[in-house]
């Protein structure tokens, strides 16, 4: 920590040089950067440094994360099994039936994304995802813009090393080896289907992701759910004829537009596409499977060594409801509990797309704890134990000015096909109940030269 103190303040200096004092720079910096994170929703600032990592905390986070994918792996597929568990996750008839389908490989999130406090050592993960495809990509570039700034080169000219932790490569094994369990031979075309505009006849839609997939001799097309055909045991955009499918949206926001016979769900259906991730994945987006992997009832089919790392790493999780359930191994009736323990409770929504807000009990007065409990009665929410955030000072572009602010920051890693491939923080006010950071910054290995 003391390297990291002496880094952070040697960069924070570098800052407040006269030849950075023009803050154009950063101005320009802040809009590719926003260009970027486009996707990750407003964000009221541009952060200005890297989030550092040391090489134990890396190490660390990757045997945590890791495991913990295998784990929620595992407990995804009990819940696949019993009806009763899938209830208590909340899911849609139509996302239970679809969730049914076998996906035609074995893991349930190709790509997804944890969400973890790392602090002194001790990391403790309260949200877990499958990870949108662009999320991925996007992040990688957003690190490529802060190695080529130049205040970072002065930083790295001294007695500091920066590093990329994982990246978007990693991306196409993974989908590759999903294809090659699904019964692949050869290469496949890739759709990245996400609601979009159609390009303009003549026209090609180019993105980091098409990069990623043509560059490596893998066809691949940004198509829209519209363009969609499905006969002959073909699916199909125009002439492009389609193998793998990489799902840049939620099940829910198809069944929206669209019924079951949208020609993506029929080819899903008849195992003539392989979909990245699959609709089993759905399982994932709903933040009560912290419920299920918190609740010894559940897990008492896994491994001594998986359920002591579930009891470290994973705090005490339930879906809101009026019931009773176990607390640390003794009976309690949850919402009374829930009111009692405001100060070491977090009421979160069951899936972020749903726009509710997060209630830190700590920082709400008895009357408003009292009010978001009656909201989370009404519409799904979890209750988790509240875990210590990383505290850090971080330089922010803010309302056209450089202000040094201490922010709550929280790991976002990145996991291919069971293996940690880099990450990104996401930087939230140290009080406030917004679910939504207001920057993101790459995560970057630090080392001493």
């Amino acid at each position: 920590m003391a390297q990291f103190g002496g880094a952070i303040a040697r960069y924070h200096q570098l800052l407040h040089a006269p030849k950075y004092g023009d803050l154009a720079w950063a101005q320009e910096f802040a809009g590719h950067a926003q260009e970027q994170l486009a996707h990750a929703g407003p964000l009221s600032a541009t952060v200005l440094r890297p989030h550092f990592i040391s090489a134990s905390e890396l190490a660390r986070l990757t045997r945590a994360t890791e495991r913990l994918a295998a784990i929620f792996d595992a407990v995804e597929t009990i819940a696949l099994h019993s009806p009763s568990l899938l209830d208590r996750l909340r899911l849609l008839p139509a996302e239970k039936m679809l969730a049914a389908i076998p996906s035609g490989y074995s893991r349930f999130n190709i790509s997804s994304r944890m969400d973890a406090n790392l602090q002194n050592g001790s990391l403790s993960l309260h949200g877990f995802e499958p990870a949108s495809i662009s999320n991925l990509t996007y992040s990688e570039a957003l690190a490529d813009l802060f190695l080529d700034l130049n205040v970072v080169k002065d930083f790295k000219r001294g007695r500091f090393k920066l590093t990329k932790v994982g990246g978007a490569k990693y991306l196409l094994p993974a989908v590759l080896q999903a294809w090659k369990e699904f019964g692949g031979k050869r290469l496949p075309n890739v759709a990245v289907v996400e609601f979009s505009e159609p390009p303009a006849s003549g026209s090609s839609k180019s993105s980091p992701i098409l990069d990623l997939f043509n560059g490596r001799g893998v066809p691949a097309r940004i198509v829209s759910p519209e363009e969609l055909e499905y006969s002959g045991g073909k699916l199909r955009a125009g002439d492009f004829e389609i193998d793998v499918v990489l799902r840049c949206l939620l099940t829910r926001d198809l069944l929206i537009r669209f019924d079951l016979s949208h020609p993506l769900l029929l080819a899903y259906r008849d195992r003539a596409v392989c979909v990245v991730n699959s609709f089993r994945s759905e399982i994932a987006q709903r933040r009560a499977l912290f419920d299920l992997i918190t609740d010894e009832g559940v897990t008492t089919r896994l491994a001594a060594a998986d359920r002591k790392l579930i009891r470290e790493f994973v705090p005490w999780t339930r879906l809101v409801s009026p019931r009773k359930t176990t607390y640390r191994e003794r009976e309690i009736d949850l919402p009374e509990f829930i009111r009692r323990k405001r100060e070491q409770l977090v009421l979160r929504p069951n899936e972020d797309t749903d726009g509710h807000r997060v209630f830190i009990g700590a920082e709400l007065d008895q009357a408003a704890w009292d009010r978001a409990l009656r909201t989370a009665l009404q519409t799904p929410y979890v209750v988790q134990e509240r875990s210590p955030a990383a505290r850090r000072l971080f330089p922010l572009l803010q309302y056209g000015e450089l202000q040094m602010k201490e922010l709550d920051v929280s790991l976002r890693p990145y996991i291919f096909s069971g293996k940690m491939h880099g990450a990104t923080a996401a930087l939230r006010p140290v009080s406030g109940i917004s679910a939504t950071p207001i920057s993101i910054a790459p995560v970057l290995l630090l080392e001493g030269r």
